[in-house]
């Protein structure tokens, strides 16, 4: 058993400190700062609100050094989250960061930019009519993945009454993917939806499988999640197949089943970098889509978006008519105050950037991504998941091969997200069995790069994988930084001669301030798989 299991750091602090004669502190948890003399501060209580404040200098000063000891943004990819904005938008939050997006009334002019983002993605994704689609900003895709299933959900009870079915039994379902993101689940347990997750598979690409899931839909499955970008791999689910499926058990039961997107990163992917596929509005069967402003949107974190075809497939009674504020208000969001800057800074990326410049960024990010996927794989060290470097089938016939490949067209590969997922190949594992895949998440975050490793979906879980993800920050001079690094790592893990016990130490930081009012292992419920634990 490790000291630390005995030792309470804090306490040792505690006692070791200089004390008054005969006059101990009544508070066991202190911060004592190398500022204290300077700025004339006194020891902070950790977990219980000071007698008396800190003025905003010192305060500011204390809270910022310890926020340093958090992960550098910029080299974190294990997260879709934009870290980066030209400073001009940062001028635009700042001088926005007090609206609330709510008080429609008092600030109309941000309810207009909030209405304009609505209709450039509903245009952006074909919408049969960008005038009469509706949506709404919200927190994230966690939140619109929420409303469209709600939205779903709705519906199919209307139907059922009206047939005069019941609505409870057997009740409602919804399918997805084992490999989907734990929002979508949370929508199932939340509003008391069953949840069929469909098995994944190699031979599916790690995704959902059209012809598979249609085994789970019946005539209580209020729609089908379909994920474009996978947390795991980045591949995108076939949407067009699925509705294809749909369309044609519709004919043959009279169950009409429809299709929300979540698009949380692929929605601002797709459409800039392979807008000839087909995934979104064009497609009949897709009533609504949703995506994250702040993952490709390009934005900083907290703005999603959630967009329904038409009027029609977000239900009256979902919609609530506010007499606030002096004005007649109209909501279908589940927060109600929100702050308005992440709106704001999402139109200002339309702006700034137009079409083009996000084609370039998503352009970038995937050569980017291809470059990285295809050093691993020519290391020998590893097996890549991912596809998004692979050329697809139909580009290597005999007319191509004769005229040459163009690398750097982006339709002549598998389309999905710039991840790349990658694990340790059969032949490492078989020459080097006890080296642990996870070991390498630890020794490149002591180098300051943050890569996840973990299991994959249900019946895949026994397979671990390391995800990076391609944002726009990781350029290509700092992938070859990342690669030197790996295999550094990879190679000299092969050359200890036993790195179990130092490794094993350095997995994980144990301190009494990182468990402090954390909850116990088991306190949740037990997980199917479904999050993918950076994300």
């Amino acid at each position: 058993m490790s000291l630390s299991k005995h030792l309470n750091a804090d306490h040792l602090i505690k006692d070791s400190q200089d004390h008054k004669s005969h006059i101990k502190s009544s508070t066991n948890h202190q911060a004592t700062h190398a500022y204290g003399a300077r700025y004339g501060t006194q020891p902070i209580p950790k977990y219980n609100i000071p007698s008396k404040g800190t003025d905003a200098e010192s305060a500011y000063q204390l809270i910022h050094d310890e926020l340093s000891l958090d992960g550098n943004p910029a080299l974190n990819l294990a997260s879709f989250v934009h870290t980066w904005m030209p400073k001009q938008a940062d001028q635009l939050m700042l001088e926005n960061i007090s609206k609330n997006l709510i008080d429609q009334d008092e600030y109309p002019m941000t309810q207009v930019l909030h209405t304009r983002c609505v209709s450039i993605l509903a245009d952006l994704w074909h919408a049969p009519s960008s005038q009469q689609a509706i949506g709404t900003a919200t927190t994230g895709s966690s939140e619109a993945i929420q409303l469209g299933g709600l939205a779903m959900k709705r519906i199919w009870q209307e139907k059922r009454k009206a047939a005069g079915k019941s609505i409870h039994e057997p009740g409602p379902n919804i399918v997805m993917g084992a490999n989907a993101q734990v929002a979508l689940e949370k929508f199932a347990r939340y509003f008391d939806v069953e949840c069929r997750l469909v098995p994944v598979s190699k031979e599916s690409h790690y995704r959902l499988d059209p012809e598979r899931a249609m085994q789970y839909v019946d005539e209580n499955t209020i729609g089908v999640y379909v994920i474009l970008g996978s947390t795991y791999t980045g591949h995108y689910e076939p949407v067009k197949e699925m509705a294809t499926l749909l369309d044609k058990y519709e004919k043959e039961s009279g169950n009409s089943v429809p299709i929300h997107v979540d698009g949380a990163s692929g929605a601002f992917v797709a459409p800039f970098a392979t807008p000839k596929l087909e995934w979104d509005f064009k497609i009949p069967r897709v009533v609504s889509i949703n995506t994250s402003g702040h993952k490709f949107g390009l934005a900083y974190v907290g703005v999603g978006w959630v967009v329904w075809r038409a009027k029609q497939y977000l239900p009256k009674d979902l919609i609530f008519e506010l007499h606030y504020l002096g004005s007649v208000e109209y909501s279908f969001s589940l927060n109600f105050s929100r702050p308005a800057h992440p709106i704001i800074a999402q139109y200002f990326n339309f702006v700034h950037l137009g079409f083009e410049g996000y084609r370039s960024v998503a352009l970038d990010d995937l050569k980017n991504a291809r470059l990285l996927s295809r050093a691993l794989e020519k290391s020998g060290l590893f097996e890549v998941l991912s596809d998004i470097h692979r050329p697809v089938g139909s580009v290597m016939n005999g007319v191509t091969k004769a005229m040459g490949f163009d690398e750097e067209n982006v339709e002549n590969y598998v389309p999905g997200l710039p991840v790349v997922s990658f694990r340790f190949s059969d032949s490492y594992c078989g020459k080097y069995p006890e080296v642990q895949q996870k070991w390498v998440q630890t020794l490149l975050r002591a180098k300051g790069w943050i890569v996840p490793n973990y299991e994959l979906a249900p019946d895949l879980q026994n397979t671990e994988i390391l995800r990076v993800v391609v944002r726009e920050n990781l350029s290509a001079v700092m992938v070859d930084r990342l690669v030197a690094d790996i295999i550094e790592v990879v190679e000299g893990l092969a050359e200890q001669d036993s790195p179990t016990h130092a490794l094993n130490a350095l997995q994980s930081r144990r301190t009494v301030e990182g468990s402090h009012g954390k909850m116990d292992e088991g306190s949740g419920s037990k997980s199917n798989g479904t999050y993918a634990k950076q994300c």
